[in-house]
């Protein structure tokens, strides 16, 4: 098969890109703008190791020719090409809808011009907005309370409109928080790891008590392609790892792999709409024969270590951000 991956140079993109490269015989194609959070050095394993099965195209998803272009002859698309990072979005809101609703409508769009046999969109739990207690299904209302969650909000009724309306195969996943080998340092994991590896502070929201499902990317990987090649077009699946933890116990359990004590924490303000608690019901995921695999524990451990020892690849990020 010949897959389309949009924002492959991203953390997940990239991810699935090797994901699908070692598990499958497949051609990937990536498509990326190259904005701050995507870059080449996190592909250039992909291109020495897997040679002409990869191939690599530089361009916005926003624009329709281009992607029109690009992904004519391929088989699937797998789409996961957005702005996502919260805090960006309560600052500067405008970008997310281009990117996350514009962007998407180019997609689905330029899909259904060239037939392509499955589309499947990338969405996230946070959509559901905050859920006290319970998992959300993926049958309940939407309730996205940040600018991000609104724009994944939108871009998944909008890729289900081309499934009722033009019949595209379209298939969606909502994932909970990932975390991961090559996540660029503003998302709390890699932010933590790398402060800690400096000798720094690390900034905890509020109370700390907010919860997250934390899943590493590799399981993640594993349940996009599930749904891509064994899903049902319409349907939407939840992809979670049942690992709660307020954001207060995760600090905790970074601080000491890095062997440091709890003054290494900085109470800072809570972010605008902070919502709560996020957790998903995977059954439909797991009806399709995806279970996930990674620890919290082990893939913690396995996370910070890798942080430690690929310096090379988030210092030059984390100078650039601090130069701004």
């Amino acid at each position: 098969m010949k897959l389309l991956v949009t924002g492959g140079a991203g953390f997940i993109g990239s991810n699935y890109t090797r994901w699908v490269l070692a598990n499958t015989d497949d051609e990937v194609t990536v498509y990326d703008a190259l904005t701050y959070a995507g870059n080449l050095s996190t592909l250039a394993d992909v291109e020495e190791t897997y040679g002409s099965r990869y191939r690599f195209v530089h361009a916005d998803i926003c624009d329709h020719a281009a992607f029109s272009a690009a992904v004519a002859g391929h088989d699937a698309v797998v789409h996961f090409a957005a702005e996502s990072h919260v805090d960006r979005s309560i600052t500067g809101p405008d970008a997310f809808s281009v990117t996350n609703c514009v962007g998407t409508n180019v997609v689905m769009r330029a899909c259904r011009e060239a037939e392509i046999g499955r589309v499947l969109h990338i969405s996230t739990d946070e959509v559901y907005g905050s859920v006290e207690v319970g998992d959300s299904l993926e049958s309940d209302p939407l309730d996205p309370r940040s600018p991000y969650s609104a724009s994944k909000a939108g871009s998944d009724l909008i890729a289900r409109s081309y499934w009722s309306t033009y019949g595209l195969p379209v298939l969606i996943t909502r994932s909970s928080n990932n975390f991961g080998p090559w996540q660029y340092p503003e998302k709390v994991i890699p932010l933590f790891a790398t402060n800690l590896l400096d000798g720094g502070k690390v900034p905890l929201y509020g109370d700390g008590l907010n919860q997250r499902d934390w899943l590493h990317v590799e399981d993640n990987c594993a349940g996009v392609d599930t749904v891509l090649r064994r899903g049902e077009p319409g349907e939407i699946y939840n992809i979670g790892a049942e690992s709660l933890l307020t954001n207060l116990e995760l600090t905790r359990r970074l601080l000491a792999l890095a062997g440091a004590g709890e003054d290494r924490i900085e109470r800072v303000a809570d972010r605008l709409g902070h919502d709560r608690r996020y957790s998903v019901d995977c059954s439909k995921a797991r009806a399709l024969g995806w279970e996930r695999t990674r620890h919290i524990d082990e893939a913690l451990e396995s996370t910070f270590a890798w942080y430690r020892d690929n310096r090379w690849w988030w210092e030059p990020l984390k100078a650039a951000q601090g130069a701004k």
